[in-house]
């Protein structure tokens, strides 16, 4: 029986790698947390803040709609006390078509080569099994 990758995840990620992950600075997520009731990281004795992966979908569906969309804070708010569940699935299928279009740019590339050999076309299934697997839709 082959062995099967799993992608490790972590628990908790602190205020810095979130952030990082959204590329917008640690004062926008203290902002954010305030704003939005959705944020609710846990906090040590100190006050650090601490992450789930619950919260980095929160984050997800904010930056979406302030960040991507052009919604102010008032409208953001409003877009999810109205229609939440709408908002999720729309930032899950932007997700999944962002995954569809970096994975055939990269599969272009990968065509460009002058020939491919059996070791690349074997590479290329493993890809499209992995990618298929992936994606929370059917598309």
């Amino acid at each position: 029986m082959p062995y099967k990758e799993r992608e490790i995840e972590k628990m908790y990620y602190t205020i810095g790698e979130v952030a990082k992950q959204f590329d917008v600075s640690t004062s926008l997520i203290r902002f954010w947390e305030k704003e939005f009731d959705i944020l609710k990281p846990k906090k040590n004795r100190k006050g650090d803040r601490f992450f789930t992966q619950k919260d980095l979908d929160h984050l997800k569906i904010i930056y979406h709609l302030v960040k991507e969309r052009g919604y102010t804070l008032k409208g953001a708010k409003q877009k999810l006390k109205e229609n939440k569940q709408d908002v999720i699935d729309h930032v899950q299928m932007v997700d999944s078509l962002k995954r569809v279009r970096q994975f055939l740019v990269d599969l272009k590339q990968q065509l460009d080569w002058p020939t491919p050999s059996f070791h690349y076309h074997f590479q290329l299934r493993i890809s499209l099994y992995r990618l298929s697997q992936t994606l929370p839709y059917a598309l």
